[in-house]
């Protein structure tokens, strides 16, 4: 009660009802919420510190960048949530704060759109070799299956694509990276999609609870790691009972360029490899396919994908 109490005294104030009502729409940091609600920094973190203190938001550093977000998952979540419905759809204030948010996405979709076409040419270059996009996509999509799962975890989410075409078959997803550009284009491309969310992490250091996903993605991320079978022994720990890791990497290729030139470590991996891997971290393979380009004139390079599926061992709850 003592919780609940704090929480309504932080919220009862016009300043933090509008803070709680912008970050209902996504996460921003402080300097955002700054502009949005036209107040001094000074004022805006001390009412964003009264609002963390109470258990109604959360701070998410990233770097020298720090996130502010609404709290989930329990009674303060509730109430938070309660408020931020009860204000007028026509509240002038709160329309303007929206009108200024507008502004800021706007903002921060143009700059991941500039790191984007930055990097574009290396991405392209990539998935030149393989099936399209979608094609994987599609297979991914298949072999996890329709669902619903309660919660996801992506593994290296960079731009968020997986959390995006996942959206509709989860209650809540996360997605983690060590890029702080690619976190900002993906949070550019979840906008409008709250039950999806992004933060920073280390994949072999996931900052969720052991036991607590029940679906885990890891999407052409192995090949860029020294210890591959270390992530996916992290990854089998936040799994559930039951619970499905997908996995879509390469199989075994010769391209060194991919090396020098795009950070691979790794030159793809074999069935055995993988599947020894899975079996160690306590998972069951359950589905494995491959995906390879066809029509490719003699001697152009391509590259086979391979989607993976497997299923914790321990019995669903």
């Amino acid at each position: 009660m003592d919780h609940i109490v704090r929480a309504m005294r932080a919220i009862a104030e016009p300043t933090r009802m509008r803070i709680l009502c912008v970050l209902g729409r996504g996460e921003l940091t402080v300097s955002e919420l700054t502009r949005i609600l036209g107040q001094s920094q000074p004022r805006v973190s001390r009412h964003v510190g009264l609002l963390v203190d109470a258990g109604c938001i959360e701070r998410l550093p990233e770097g020298t960048w720090v996130f502010l977000r609404l709290v989930s998952d329990n009674a303060i979540s509730d109430l938070v949530g309660a408020a931020i419905a009860a204000v007028p759809a026509d509240d002038r204030t709160t329309g303007r704060d929206a009108e200024r948010l507008d502004l800021v996405n706007a903002e921060r979709a143009t700059n991941a759109a500039r790191y984007f076409r930055e990097s574009a040419a290396d991405w392209d270059q990539i998935r030149s070799l393989y099936l399209a996009e979608d094609e994987v996509e599609q297979a991914l999509l298949a072999a996890i299956g329709d669902g619903p799962f309660e919660r996801m975890l992506d593994i290296g989410t960079g731009s968020g694509r997986i959390l995006e075409i996942l959206s509709d078959r989860i209650e809540q997803g996360l997605g983690i990276d060590l890029s702080h550009e690619m976190l900002n284009l993906a949070r550019s491309k979840l906008q409008g999609k709250p039950n999806c969310k992004v933060q920073q992490a280390d994949l072999f250091s996931l900052p969720v609870a052991a036991t607590s996903q029940d679906l885990v993605t890891l999407h052409l991320v192995l090949h860029h790691l020294a210890n591959p079978e270390a992530a996916l022994i992290e990854a089998a720990r936040v799994l559930k009972p039951g619970g499905t890791l997908a996995l879509v990497d390469f199989a075994p290729h010769q391209y060194e360029f991919l090396r020098d030139k795009h950070a691979h470590r790794r030159l793809g991996f074999t069935n055995q490899e993988i599947d020894g891997w899975l079996q160690s971290a306590g998972l069951k393979v359950r589905e494995c396919q491959a995906l390879a380009p066809v029509d490719r004139p003699e001697g152009q390079p391509s590259l086979t994908v391979k989607v993976w599926t497997a299923q914790h061992k321990g019995k669903a709850a």
